[in-house]
């Protein structure tokens, strides 16, 4: 009887490992890499702006500094047109004035904060100080916020009510934007880049599907603020990844002529030698060995024993 135990327990062990290793083989594959760059090359970024934003080969980055009222902008046409999709950067803001906006935006050719379609991430420093927003335009033109300063849930379904979060001057964060074309939700994580902490994180409803969106850009199209103020820094390791699925059916976007914003001429003011981190190394932590072939392993074994113990009562 004992034996006959261990030869049904083995079988199931067997079934169950071949059940399990499709659906581990499946989940790990199902994302392919639509647009990605680390910056250690010069990642030929189309701006009309070139004396503010540009790719620095010494930091192996890309410099920026915003300014609002200049139509400035830098962008990369990505082949990409609808379902869902994750983007994801890291950003160190070396100084932000008082009404200052970083913005890191998925959008259409327009690249205009106030139109749809666009996704944008935004660090600002304002009334609530140096807090972080997601701000979204949907292809109608709805638009909709949400920031990491506490607002009562009385104030709506999409009221971010947890503490008030900050950011900080000269430390790396990684952000990521997820987008489900399923459930038409859209959320936003800031983490801290050298802990992997993660510091605020919030979602919404988009009520209608994304479309259209087929450039990454930073800039200030849109924002009609005072001049003379500046949100610098530097961006690193954008990613844009996709189902696999999604990718392979998107019919590419024809790239539209950029649109012609006169960059509005700025006082330039002496560059000074800024302290910034060394950049962390842009390979992604590797996964830990999957257990999965050991168990196979030993699960065929275990199946082998049972067999030839059964074998014995014979």
């Amino acid at each position: 009887m004992q034996l006959k135990k261990i030869f049904f327990l083995s079988l199931i062990a067997v079934c169950l490992i071949l059940m399990v290793q499709p659906i581990m083989a499946q989940s790990g594959d199902d994302q392919k890499v639509v647009y990605q760059t680390s910056f250690d090359t010069d990642p030929q970024w189309t701006t009309n702006n070139p004396s503010n934003d540009y790719w620095d080969p010494s930091m192996a980055m890309y410099h920026f500094a915003i300014e609002p009222s200049t139509g400035a902008y830098a962008y990369k046409v990505v082949d990409f047109d609808r379902g869902s999709f994750v983007l994801e950067y890291d950003v160190i803001l070396t100084n932000i004035d008082n009404g200052a906006t970083f913005r890191l935006g998925f959008s259409d050719y327009e690249m205009d904060v106030n139109k749809g379609p666009n996704v944008v991430t935004q660090f600002t420093n304002a009334k609530y100080g140096q807090i972080m927003w997601l701000h979204l335009v949907t292809p109608g033109n709805k638009m909709e916020d949400i920031n990491s300063q506490h607002l009562p849930n009385e104030l709506g379904m999409d009221a971010y009510a947890g503490p008030t979060v900050n950011y900080a001057l000269n430390k790396t964060y990684h952000v990521a934007v997820t987008y489900d074309d399923n459930s038409k939700t859209i959320g936003m994580r800031v983490s801290e880049k050298t802990t992997g902490k993660e510091i605020w994180g919030y979602y919404m409803n988009t009520l209608e599907n994304l479309h259209g969106m087929n450039r990454i850009y930073i800039g200030s199209v849109g924002d009609y603020g005072v001049m003379n103020i500046y949100a610098k820094g530097y961006i690193d390791n954008i990613r844009l990844s996709a189902p696999s699925a999604t990718v392979a059916t998107t019919t590419p976007v024809p790239v539209s002529t950029a649109p012609t914003y006169a960059v509005t001429p700025s006082k330039t003011t002496p560059k000074t030698t800024m302290t910034v981190p060394t950049p962390y190394p842009t390979e992604t932590q590797k996964s830990p060995v999957s257990l999965i072939p050991a168990l196979g392993a030993l699960g065929i074994v275990t199946f082998g024993l049972g067999l030839k113990a059964v074998r014995k009562l014979k």
